[in-house]
C-alpha cells in the first residue's frame, strides 16, 4: 500500500530551488518567519554531492527548517521523513528530523514526540542521512507516535549544538513507509516469504514450519499452487489454504488451530476422502483436539476406510477421540465385495476359541464371519496366525468338535477399526452411514473399552450395522441411533442383516430405533442394559414368520430389558456360544429382567411366542428370571402363549426351576396368559376326597406345580350330609401327565371352592 498512489496524495515537499518562502525558520505554521530573503540561507545550484541544495548558516542554538505545507496524518499509514546533510565549514552541529503536530482547527497538539533520533555531524564534507518515521500506531520503529488526534504535520529539520556552522541540505523527502509495517499490520504470513515454492515437487516442509514459527498468532496463508510436504508438519497457528498440499501417505499434517474437515478438504485440493484420512492421522497424533468435526460434510466412499492402516504409526489407542457431524455415502464398486474363503480346520472344546490346522489360512481376514456345522450365530475371526495355521475366534463353537469345512466371509465396512490391537473411548457422534445396500457400517477393534455410537443413522447396511470381532465392544454405548435395514421389503424369514453383535460385557443400549433387520442383535457377555429402544421386524405377510430380534447367547446374561417396544419379533435366550453346552455347575438360564416393555405382534400364526429359551445342551433349568409389568398385545388374530422352550437340542429340567417371577403383565389376545406365582380359584362341584386341580397351562415355560404357596377355602367346605368340614387339606403337587396339576386331599369326600397360589419354581 502507498497512499501517494492509492489516495493520489502529494507527500513530497517542494524543492528548495522552488523558493524559500515556503520554508519556515520556526514551526512551519502559517505566518511564521521564512528563509526567503534571509542572509543566512542561499541556494547552491551545483553541489558535487547534492546538485541543487540549500546552504544554511546556523545562527541559533536551536534552528529549525520546516516545510509550511500540511502533510496529512492518516490512521494506519506511516511516513518516513529524510534528508541528506553535510557540514561545509565551522562548528559541527547535531541534526534531527522534527515536526509540528496540528489538528483539524490548526491548533497545536501538545504532548507528542515531535523530534526523531539525533545525529551528530562529525566531519566536513561527510554526507549524512537523517530520517524518522511518524505514524498513528505504536509499532516498533515508529519514532514519532502521534496517535489519532493529529491530522497533519509540518516537517523538516532541527539543528542544535554550537552556532557558526555552515551546512548544506539536500531536498527534504517525505514518503509512505507503511510497507515497512505491512507484515505486522496484516493478520497473515505467506509461506512463500519463507521459501515455499509450490511447484508440487520441491519439499516445502521447512518453509511451512518457518512461516508458522513467524506467525505468532497470525494466520498462515498457503497461496495458489501445489506445495509438496515430505515430512510431518504441525501448524500452531490458523492456516488459510488458497492452494493445496501433497504428502506421502505416512506424513501427517496437524492443524491445531482450525482442526476441522473443511480445512483439510481445502488443504488437499477438494479430495474429501484423502482429507478425512489426513485429519484422522492428526486426530490420533495429538492435535490438541479430542474431536474431528466433519462440519456436516458428506464423503463419497468408493472403498472401506481401514482406520489403523491410515494411522499406521499406532497399533492401539486409549485416549478419548470423537468423530462427529457428517455423513459417509457408499458408492457401489468392487471394493465392497465380500471376501469368501472356504477352509478345512480342526476344533477342540479344550481350546474353545481356536481353530487349528486351518487350510488356506493366508486368505482368511480378521473380522470374517465364521459359518459351519456346530457354529453359533455371529462368530468372527479375532486373530490369524499364518505360521501356526491357527485362527482365534470371537466365541466358542457349540458342536463342531473334530475336523470339518468352514466358510469365512469378510464383509466390508465404511469405517473399519479391526486393524488396531485395541481401541478405548472412541466416539462416533451425529454421523449418518448411507450404506446403500453396498457396505456394512462399522467394525470395531478386537479389543477395547467404551466404544460409543450416539445420535447416528446406520442406513441400509448390506450385511451388518456394527460388528465386534472380539472384545472391542466391552462397555459399548449405543444411544439414540437409527438402524434402517436394506431388507425392509423382504419377508422376515428371508432377511439376513443384523444390526449389532456383542461378545463382551456391560453394554448400554438406549433410545434406539431398529427397523426390519433379520435381528436387532446377538449379545454374549453379561451386564447389558436395554432401555427405551424400539425394534420392529415385521412384514406384510398374513400368518407370517417372525424371527428373534434380541438374542442372548449366554445362559445367564445378568441383564435388564426395561421400557422397550418389542415389535414383531421375540427375545431368545440360548447357550450356542458354549463349547460344552450341557449343564456343568454353572449359572443356568435366567439372570434376566424383562420389565415394563411393550410387546406387540400382528398377522402371525398362533404359535408365535415373544420369549423363547433354546438350550443347546441338557440339564439346564430356569434360575433368576423376572418377567413383570409388561404389556403383551397381538393384532389381527390371537396367539396361544407369550413363552416357549425350543427343544431342538434339549429341554429344560423344570424340577430345578427357582426364583422365577412372572407377574403384573397385561395380556391382550393371548389365549394362555402366564403367571408365577399363579393364584386362581377352583370349585369342586361333587363330593370327592381328592380334588384334581388343573393350572390350565398358565405356569410359564411348561412349568410344573412345584411349590404350594397358599390354599384358602372360599366359603364352607361341605360333605355329603351338608355339614361343614373344618379340617385343613393337604396337597400333592406335580400331578398329571405334564405335572402341571395338583391334588387337594381331604379326609372325607366333600365339595366347595378354594383359592390357591402355586409356583412352578422354588422361590429362593
Amino acid at each position: 500500500m502507498n497512499i501517494a498512489i492509492t489516495e493520489r496524495l502529494e507527500l513530497m515537499p517542494s524543492a528548495f530551488a522552488g523558493g524559500l518562502d515556503v520554508w519556515s525558520s520556526q514551526d512551519g505554521t502559517a505566518g511564521s518567519d521564512t528563509y526567503d530573503g534571509s542572509p543566512y540561507a542561499a541556494i547552491v545550484s551545483a553541489d558535487q554531492d547534492f546538485g541543487s541544495c540549500l546552504e544554511l548558516l546556523k545562527t541559533n542554538t536551536t534552528q529549525k527548517l520546516h516545510w509550511m505545507g500540511k502533510t496529512p496524518i492518516i490512521p494506519g499509514c506511516y511516513l518516513r521523513i529524510s534528508a541528506r546533510v553535510k557540514v561545509v565549514s565551522g562548528n559541527l552541529p547535531d541534526v534531527q528530523i522534527s515536526g509540528w503536530a496540528g489538528e483539524a482547527q490548526d491548533a497545536h497538539v501538545a504532548g507528542l514526540v515531535e523530534v526523531g533520533p539525533t545525529k551528530t555531524l562529525e566531519g566536513y564534507g561527510d554526507v549524512v542521512e537523517v530520517s524518522a518515521i511518524v505514524g498513528t500506531g505504536a509499532r516498533v520503529g515508529v519514532d514519532m507516535l502521534w496517535g489519532l488526534t493529529a491530522t497533519y504535520g509540518h516537517f523538516g529539520l532541527t539543528f542544535t549544538g554550537p552556532n557558526g556552522s555552515v551546512v548544506r541540505i539536500d531536498d527534504l523527502r517525505i514518503e509512505d513507509a507503511t510497507d515497512v509495517f505491512l507484515r505486522d499490520m496484516m493478520d497473515w504470513v505467506d509461506v512463500r516469504d519463507y521459501g515455499a515454492i509450490g511447484d508440487g515437487v520441491t519439499d516445502d516442509s521447512d518453509a511451512f514450519t518457518a512461516a508458522d514459527n513467524a506467525a505468532n498468532g497470525r494466520e498462515v496463508l498457503v497461496p495458489a499452487g501445489v506445495f509438496r510436504l515430505n515430512s510431518n508438519v504441525t501448524f500452531m497457528n490458523r492456516v488459510r489454504f488458497q492452494g493445496s498440499v501433497s504428502m506421502p501417505v505416512s506424513a501427517r499434517l496437524a492443524l491445531t488451530k482450525n482442526y476441522d474437515l473443511g480445512t483439510y478438504v481445502e488443504a488437499f485440493g477438494g479430495d474429501e476422502v484423502l482429507a478425512f484420512k489426513k485429519a484422522l492421522q492428526a486426530l490420533f497424533n495429538f492435535t490438541d483436539h479430542d474431536s474431528l468435526d466433519m462440519q456436516g460434510r458428506r464423503i463419497e466412499l468408493t472403498e472401506p476406510i481401514n482406520v489403523q492402516e491410515v494411522v499406521d504409526n499406532i497399533s492401539g489407542y486409549a485416549v478419548r477421540r470423537v468423530i462427529r457431524n457428517g455423513q459417509f455415502n457408499v458408492v457401489d464398486g468392487p471394493a465392497w465385495n465380500d471376501e469368501v474363503v472356504t477352509s478345512v480346520a480342526k476344533y477342540s472344546e479344550n481350546d474353545a476359541k481356536v481353530l487349528t490346522n486351518v487350510d488356506n489360512i493366508a486368505n482368511i481376514a480378521v473380522g470374517s464371519l465364521v459359518e459351519g456345522a456346530g457354529v453359533g450365530r455371529e462368530v468372527y475371526v479375532r486373530a490369524v496366525n499364518v505360521g501356526a495355521k491357527k485362527v482365534t475366534l470371537s466365541q466358542p463353537l457349540f458342536g463342531a468338535a473334530g475336523t470339518q469345512n468352514y466358510t469365512f466371509t469378510r464383509f466390508k465396512y465404511a469405517l473399519d477399526f479391526s486393524g488396531f490391537s485395541g481401541l478405548d473411548k472412541f466416539v462416533l457422534s451425529d454421523i449418518e452411514f448411507q450404506c446403500n445396500g453396498h457396505a456394512s457400517a462399522i467394525m470395531l477393534a478386537p479389543d477395547g473399552l467404551a466404544f460409543q455410537v450416539r445420535d447416528c443413522f446406520i442406513t441400509k447396511p448390506k450385511d451388518r450395522g456394527i460388528t465386534s470381532p472380539g472384545g472391542g465392544c466391552q462397555g459399548m454405548l449405543i444411544d439414540r441411533c437409527q438402524f434402517l435395514s436394506n431388507e425392509q421389503s423382504m419377508r422376515s424369514q428371508d432377511r439376513t442383516t443384523i444390526a449389532v453383535n456383542v461378545n463382551a460385557n456391560d453394554t448400554k443400549v438406549r433410545d434406539n430405533r431398529v427397523v426390519r433387520f433379520a435381528s436387532f442383535g446377538v449379545w454374549n457377555g453379561t451386564g447389558h442394559l436395554f432401555s427405551g429402544n424400539h425394534w420392529f421386524h415385521g412384514d406384510g405377510e398374513t400368518d407370517g414368520i417372525r424371527k428373534a430380534g434380541l438374542i442372548f447367547t449366554t445362559t445367564n446374561p445378568k441383564s435388564t430389558i426395561v421400557g422397550n417396544y418389542i415389535d414383531n419379533n421375540f427375545i431368545e435366550m440360548t447357550n450356542e456360544h458354549d463349547a460344552t453346552p450341557d449343564f456343568n455347575s454353572e449359572f443356568s438360564f435366567g439372570g434376566l429382567t424383562i420389565t415394563g416393555n411393550i410387546f406387540t405382534v400382528n398377522d402371525v400364526a398362533p404359535w408365535f411366542n415373544w420369549i423363547v429359551i433354546k438350550p443347546y445342551g441338557t440339564g439346564h433349568y430356569l434360575q433368576g428370571l423376572n418377567i413383570s409389568g409388561n404389556v403383551f398385545r397381538a393384532l389381527n388374530g390371537s396367539i396361544d402363549r407369550v413363552d416357549h422352550v425350543d427343544e431342538t437340542y434339549a429341554s429344560l429340567d423344570m424340577n430345578k426351576a427357582r426364583n422365577v417371577v412372572v407377574e403384573g403383565n397385561t395380556f391382550n389376545l393371548v389365549n394362555e396368559p402366564i403367571f408365577n406365582p399363579l393364584s386362581f380359584r377352583h370349585t369342586e362341584e361333587s363330593d370327592s376326597s381328592s380334588w384334581t386341580v388343573d393350572t390350565e397351562k398358565k405356569l410359564p415355560f411348561g412349568g410344573m406345580t412345584k411349590s404350594m404357596v397358599g390354599l384358602v377355602p372360599d366359603g364352607k367346605i361341605l360333605r355329603s350330609s351338608n355339614t361343614h368340614v373344618v379340617e385343613f387339606p393337604y396337597t400333592s403337587l406335580k400331578q398329571g401327565s405334564d405335572q402341571d396339576e395338583l391334588r387337594v386331599k381331604w379326609s372325607v369326600a366333600c365339595r366347595g371352592t378354594v383359592h390357591l397360589t402355586v409356583r412352578m419354581d422354588t422361590p429362593t
